[in-house]
């Protein structure tokens, strides 16, 4: 859409997610290009000129787009396997068959995600892509390319594991890469695909796998470069008391202790999960601004434990929401997370005073903007940032008797997604991706899940 043609959205609750969490019973919202342009209580101001379209929302709740802050796209066609393991076991278990993808199982595995949370309400999506077999072709083009068919905006965490079995790891040997190789590879996605612009749809970020998969050295240099590069930090921290073990046996020291030691703390960084954190490492997060993505659907999954979110937002942590890899959240969609988020914190420490509605919906959206280094851009519904929005159908049988509209979107069932837009382009009417045809996304990932399956039998 040009930039000075407008969309009016009227009639409609509006939950700005703004700082002062400015919401409207019934209010307006105007998008111009791909901006929002202006956003308030009542009907939308007379005299608009160049306005394409109108939509009556009534019977709509408009929130920011939710925002997924930690995923593996490739695992959408591994999914249901394990299902009664621990993280440590989990893993063992699913690398033997990880280590076979290529490029074409990554496509359709990374449009199947793609689409599922698409469909759902999320504008912005990000991949933690770590697994990359010789001769497996390319496969950030193949995600990054995925991502940009669905129309979603997008960040790849190009990942990287150079610590195997044979070095104490839990990858098999040929599931690796070298340490130079990473690097390299990295450093060429980045400068290949990297935009840093105000509206830019394709971000990427260096993203060494884990304390268990990488060298201490992959870590360091990983860091380094980044901050050469002027990119984001990401991996996974502190998921289990296992991986607690394992870095205090190799390491002598805890994970938190760790990553600072290699330059892994600062409000560059985010990291998945951060379940088991003690009072210091929160501290220690706050005071460098390091990010968390929660994923409390997987966590519950591979029974890791309940991260400690609301003692992370007291202490000023940006925390956002994370869907995680659906072979550990088969759902692969985010909106059950504010749910998910809500209801598993208050089965912690604080209880009924964890978390409320408009936090939950605070993680999804404003917070999963401040981890991805995105919160001037995207993230709450305000006059000059990016139209990335949703308009949430609270009107039928599953929504209509709950009084308030965020309460409603939170606890209550999946509600329909009647249209979504990414950048001021709709992506997504009445529960149906327009970009993309679903049905021959979900059957290219079954077939490629089915291909994999025979290839991982014969080993």
């Amino acid at each position: 859409m040009a930039a000075d043609q407008r969309i009016v959205i009227e009639n409609c609750a509006i939950a700005t997610v703004d700082a002062d969490d400015t919401e409207y019973a019934s209010g307006y919202l105007v998008i111009a290009g791909n901006r929002i342009e202006a956003v308030g209580a009542g009907s939308a101001p007379e005299g608009l000129e160049n306005v394409v379209r109108r939509i009556d929302a009534t019977g709509h709740l408009v929130t920011p787009g939710l925002i997924n802050t930690h995923h593996h796209f490739y695992q959408w066609i591994t999914r249901g396997l394990a299902t009664d393991h621990n993280l440590f076991n989990w893993l063992v278990a699913l690398y033997p068959t990880w280590a076979r993808i290529d490029e074409p199982m990554v496509y359709a595995a990374a449009r199947g995600s793609l689409a599922m949370m698409a469909r759902g309400g999320v504008t912005t999506a990000m991949d933690h892509h770590y697994v990359y077999p010789l001769g497996s072709g390319d496969l950030s083009g193949a995600i990054i390319r995925a991502a940009h068919e669905t129309g979603v905006r997008f960040t790849l965490a190009r990942g990287s594991m150079d610590r195997s079995e044979k070095d104490g790891g839990l990858p098999p040997d040929f599931a690796v890469e070298t340490l130079e190789g990473a690097l390299t590879a990295t450093e060429e996605t980045v400068k290949e695909h990297h935009d840093a612009s105000f509206d830019a749809m394709t971000q990427v970020a260096v993203a060494p796998c884990s304390p268990f998969s990488v060298s201490t050295e992959l870590l360091r240099q990983g860091a380094e470069l980044a901050r050469s590069l002027g990119v984001r930090l990401h991996t996974h921290g502190s998921e289990t008391v296992e991986e607690e073990k394992f870095c205090h046996e190799l390491f002598g020291m805890g994970p938190t202790d760790y990553f600072e030691s290699t330059g892994w703390l600062g409000e560059d960084v985010w990291m998945a999960h951060c379940v088991h954190m003690n009072d210091s490492d929160i501290a220690a997060f706050a005071r460098t601004k390091t990010g968390v993505a929660h994923c409390p659907s997987s966590n519950a999954r591979l029974a890791a434990g309940i991260a400690r979110v609301p003692d992370m937002l007291k202490a000023g942590v940006p925390v956002g929401l994370g869907v995680d890899g659906t072979a550990s959240n088969e759902s692969g969609e985010l909106h059950t997370e504010l749910r998910n988020a809500l209801l598993i914190n208050r089965l912690g420490a604080h209880r009924e005073a964890a978390l409320n509605a408009r936090q939950a919906l605070r993680l999804a959206t404003h917070g999963g903007a401040q981890v991805l280094g995105r919160a001037a851009e995207t993230g709450s519904l305000e006059a000059g940032k990016l139209a990335d929005l949703v308009l949430w159908k609270l009107d039928t049988l599953a929504h209509a008797s709950i009084a308030d509209p965020v309460t409603a979107l939170v606890l209550g069932a999946a509600a329909p997604v009647t249209a979504s837009f990414v950048n001021g382009r709709q992506i997504v009417e009445d529960g149906r991706l327009l970009t993309v045809d679903e049905d021959a996304v979900a059957r290219s990932t079954r077939d490629e899940a089915q291909r994999l399956a025979r290839i991982a039998a014969r080993g």
